[in-house]
């Protein structure tokens, strides 16, 4: 029997590494109230302790809206692609239909 992995999100992630590093609890007890392993916590802290500063890196921030501005602009275009194929297709099967009337 298999064992289904468990998918955390960024925000408990964070949450759970912050209280790791306050030190009001330990990491063994964080572990056990949370379901985790100790391990998996101490990965998390050092991660935040790591790539912490970069939050605060303006050029992210900017980087970071530009990538959603772009994905936006992209999930409009994919939409319009598929409105046309759509249409197109619909259109193909009508010229196939009076096509196949006139033999």
């Amino acid at each position: 029997m298999s064992v289904k992995r468990k998918r955390h999100t960024a925000q408990f992630k964070f949450q759970i590494a912050l209280e790791a590093i306050k030190n009001v609890q330990t990491v063994n007890q964080l572990a056990s109230q949370h379901g985790l392993h100790p391990s998996q916590i101490s990965q998390w802290k050092r991660q935040l302790l790591e790539d912490g500063a970069t939050v605060f890196n303006t050029n992210m921030a900017q980087q970071l809206r530009q990538r959603d501005s772009l994905q936006a602009d992209l999930y409009e275009q994919i939409g319009r692609l598929d409105m046309e194929l759509a249409w197109l297709k619909k259109k193909g099967n009508r010229a196939d239909r009076t096509s196949a009337g006139d033999d």
